[in-house]
């Protein structure tokens, strides 16, 4: 479908717009000059066109108590965010240039975003880059496991780097360290979705750490070869496995015969959740408040799940708490983000609970 001229027109300010409230020359530059895309990467610049340059004062819903130097920040775009997350906007220093992002819902609390809308477009452009290994980020295309992902990263935060002296704003960060991580796990071939690489919960949780089944563990009812396979080859964290009671029907687990013989319980993820998997079809389910709800699509993207959530508190844990500190909703986006990725369940299933979805968005306790 080709795009309306609407949709590829740069947005761009009149001098007279800019007169009372962008000062700094560079700035003003660009806004009159080639102005801004209506989107780039995780950004869009849509609110601008649709309400032209307002200030923060004047943007803000209901009474506000803002500091002096906070009113006439300019609201100029959002970060794109998954659904059901609040959206938080960017704001220009019309005098300095500094582009910083804060919620409309509590502008009082902004943060670094980047020194200047040229560096912030040039980070946004690296990033559509890395989402679709295109450009600097091109020689990666067909290539997966944990040390592409590694080089991605370190690809893209160096991008980031040149451009802050170093100091990289949380946001960007986040990103550099969580989205390239979808390259950890190739397509899958073999009737599931991912193809984990040899080893790489073992290398992630440790060693002994990883419950993998025999022939005999596995239920009658449990026909899904592909599942089979992963399950006796690569395993599950112990951490959400039941290794006790190997692989029960809910009929056996509940004694009750009225439960469906094919769903299999494979362990919990919390006391009031148990992890399912329908026996046929492979798809991996949550069972709570006796209702079952999507989860992943199969074993290999429940795996990869699991594997991504330890790998980001690894991360953490080097970064002294940086990141969960600083910008845990912008980390919890960006982890949201590689997960559909690879696995859209959350977004695909009509609406309806998503257990990992509302874990990151910070509904359901949070493990980061």
């Amino acid at each position: 479908m080709s795009m309306t001229d609407a949709e590829v027109t740069a947005i761009t300010l009149t001098e007279a717009e800019l007169d009372r409230w962008v000062t700094h020359a560079p700035t003003r530059g660009l806004l009159a000059g080639t102005g801004l895309p209506p989107a780039t990467g995780p950004l869009t610049f849509a609110p601008l066109r649709a309400h032209g340059l307002r200030r923060l004062a004047d943007a803000t819903d209901g009474p506000c108590r803002l500091a002096d130097e906070l009113r006439d920040r300019l609201v100029i775009g959002e970060l794109l965010s998954p659904a059901g997350m609040e959206r938080e906007s960017i704001l220009l220093d019309g005098a300095t240039g500094e582009v910083t992002t804060a919620y409309l819902v509590d502008p009082s609390r902004t943060r670094p975003f980047a020194p200047s809308l040229t560096t912030m477009l040039r980070f946004a452009a690296v990033t559509e880059e890395l989402a679709g290994l295109r450009g600097r980020f091109a020689s990666l295309a067909g290539q997966y496991g944990p040390g592409v992902a590694g080089e991605a990263s370190r690809r893209l935060l160096a991008l980031f780097e040149a451009g802050t002296d170093g100091a990289v704003p949380p946001y960007w960060k986040a990103a550099a360290l969580i989205r390239p991580l979808s390259l950890a796990v190739a397509p899958g071939s073999a009737g599931l979705a991912l193809e984990m690489p040899g080893r790489l919960l073992d290398q992630e949780f440790g060693h002994g750490r990883v419950a993998r089944f025999e022939e005999t563990d596995f239920p009658p009812t449990l026909t899904h070869e592909p599942t089979r396979r992963f399950l006796r080859e690569t395993g599950l964290p112990e951490e959400v496995v039941d290794t006790e009671l190997l692989l029960p029907t809910l009929a056996e687990f509940y004694g009750d015969e009225s439960e469906p013989d094919h769903l299999i319980r494979l362990g919990s993820l919390t006391p009031d959740t148990t992890l399912v998997l329908d026996g046929r079809t492979g798809a991996v389910l949550t069972h709570a408040d006796s209702t079952l709800h999507p989860l992943n699509t199969d074993v290999s993207t429940l795996a990869y799940t699991l594997w991504l959530l330890h790998h980001e508190r690894t991360i953490d844990t080097h970064l002294s708490g940086e990141l969960t500190t600083l910008a845990y909703d912008q980390l919890a986006a960006a982890m949201l983000d590689t997960l559909t990725v690879l696995d859209p369940t959350g977004v695909s299933d009509g609406g309806s609970w998503h257990y990992w979805t509302e874990l990151l968005r910070g509904e359901a306790g949070g493990v980061l």
